[in-house]
């Protein structure tokens, strides 16, 4: 069977004259959702995507769940978050680039008030609202305008920066005070799971479904992470990002998570040849404490998932798992100011920021990221990184589990999806309605679709289209063709079936896919308030 394909059994059901009902699952009404992302995480780090890092929870998810292998995010933190939420493209919400104000309608940096969140949307139907996490969809100040009790959520433990030390974390809120970190072992990632175990845990006494939504910002830079978790991967990288890449690869080709006529993409030319890396034990360690990093969120996650079946709402829960972008090629340097960064530890020692080799990474006092060579690693088999539309930027798993609905335990499916179609799969399970006015404000009608149908085994009506749009990096998606560009770069047509990897551009061979796709690009741009970088970088 091919990746994703559906069900053979819904197909000979189709055959033998049983009609849909008949061969999907009903679902329960009302179900509380839990949505779980994490942040700057590659395609293939997790172990049920071809990964080599210990994730038994989220694999034993998958083995209960369906696991979506062409599921797209918007290749930056602050416009997936906006796009999570909305159910829109991040600009047409407000947050076209970061939480800065450009002056212009799509890239103000805010969620706008045409827009609901998932809560806002929700609430109405009667769910109790949650979150912990990182929020990132407004900027960093004393006004709580957009905090997220302000849009729709009964309660919030978490940061509103896009970074932050794990151990002693900067902007830390408990619905609308500023907090700080307690505990001489607290650890940001902790945190987040003893945060939203307790609302699982509170919510269970209630009678109203809740929604819950999880964002973690591991395993974002900085490098933080417990000594137990990195002693743990000791010498597993010491083979380097080259075998790496090659180990990934082989695991997802039998898989069945990427197609073997796929090339490996070249190694980044930044980067030299592992045989030929001059400082390969500062390069292990980094490795070491990123994949520690994950397999901590593991755990958080596996808590989280525990406290739903301890409460008995394990049955009755949708819970989704993704992530924000691809792996991060940003390397640190010393003088960065960022806001986002505590300055000195708890007990009052000076922050190392910046990637220094000879620091070794890990503790509270550092401050680093892994670099292109591992971020290249991260996003096996595919090109670049976060920022880029190509499908390492943008490509994110999506683990989806709800065990009444899900008609192929363990499946794969390759249904093209995008990060906009979970505010609408959230309102299509709690029966809720998107709203076309909310609290005196005409609201942007919903771009996003529902997933439920493909957890059901059936296909849905997908996408005519997926746009992006990021720093001037562009693309579409129509079916199995991709028209893609970086910034100032001539654009380049894929045909993602036989060539998803990007290896071999058709646009001079396809002149009239590739001109359709431009023209489906621009009218894009007009509605959704997309405006050329060069324009944007001037406000």
């Amino acid at each position: 069977m091919q990746p994703g394909s559906v069900s053979r059994r819904y197909f000979c059901g189709l055959a033998a004259g049983l009609s849909l009902p008949a061969l999907l699952p009903a679902a329960p009404k009302r179900p509380n959702i839990v949505v779980m992302m994490a942040d700057d995480m590659g395609f293939s780090d997790i172990g049920c995507y071809g990964g080599e890092i210990a994730t038994p929870n989220l694999d034993r998810m998958a083995r209960r769940g369906v696991r979506f292998t062409q599921f797209y995010n918007t290749a930056r933190c602050c416009p997936t978050r906006a796009a999570l939420l909305t159910g829109l493209y991040a600009h047409q919400a407000g947050v076209g680039h970061m939480v800065n104000d450009r002056g212009l309608p799509g890239y103000r940096g805010d969620l706008n008030r045409s827009c609901v969140t998932i809560a806002e949307a929700l609430r109405p139907a009667g769910y109790r609202t949650l979150m912990c996490g990182k929020w990132h969809v407004t900027p960093l100040s004393d006004s709580t305008h957009n905090w997220p009790l302000q849009r729709g959520f009964d309660r919030y433990y978490g940061t509103l920066a896009g970074a932050g030390n794990y151990f002693n974390p900067v902007a830390l809120i408990r619905d609308n005070q500023r907090i700080q970190a307690e505990g001489k072992d607290y650890y940001y990632t902790d945190a987040l799971a003893d945060q939203a175990v307790r609302y699982i845990q509170e919510a269970a006494a209630r009678t109203q479904p809740f929604f819950l939504y999880v964002a973690f910002t591991s395993p974002h830079w900085p490098l933080h992470a417990l000594e137990a978790d990195i002693a743990k991967q000791r010498g597993r990288y010491r083979h380097g990002w080259d075998a790496l890449r090659e180990e990934r690869r082989r695991r997802m080709i039998a898989m069945n998570l990427v197609d073997s006529r796929w090339p490996l993409t070249p190694r980044d030319p930044r980067v030299p040849a592992w045989k030929d890396e001059p400082r390969k034990a500062w390069q292990e360690r980094r490795m070491e404490v990123y994949a520690a990093q994950i397999a901590r969120m593991d755990q958080a996650a596996g808590r989280i998932l525990a406290a739903l079946d301890g409460s008995g709402a394990g049955d009755d829960t949708l819970v989704l798992f993704l992530a924000d972008n691809g792996g991060c090629a940003e390397e640190l340097a010393g003088s960065s100011k960022s806001a986002s960064i505590a300055r000195t530890t708890r007990d009052g020692r000076p922050v190392r920021v910046g990637n220094d080799p000879a620091v070794m990474p890990g503790g509270e006092d550092t401050f680093q990221s892994y670099g292109a060579g591992w971020a290249n690693a991260s996003n096996t088999p595919f090109r670049l990184y976060k920022h880029w539309v190509h499908e390492g930027g943008i490509a994110t798993p999506l683990i989806a589990r709800w065990p009444p609905a899900i008609r192929n335990p363990g499946g794969l499916t390759s249904q093209p999806g995008h990060v906009i179609d979970l505010m609408a799969t959230c309102v299509d399970a709690a029966g809720a309605a998107y709203p076309q006015t909310y609290q005196g404000n005409r609201i942007t009608p919903l771009e996003g679709r529902s997933l439920l149908p493909v957890l059901r085994g059936a296909e849905r009506q997908g996408h005519p289209e997926i746009f992006w749009e990021h720093e001037g990096n562009r693309a579409v998606r129509q079916g199995r063709w991709k028209l893609v560009s970086r910034h100032r770069d001539q654009w380049e047509l894929y045909d993602l079936e036989m060539d998803r990897t990007e290896m071999n551009n058709l646009a001079e061979r396809q002149p009239g896919k590739a001109r359709e796709l431009m023209d489906k690009y621009q009218a894009w741009t007009r509605r959704a308030h997309v405006e050329p970088w060069e324009r944007v970088r001037q406000g």
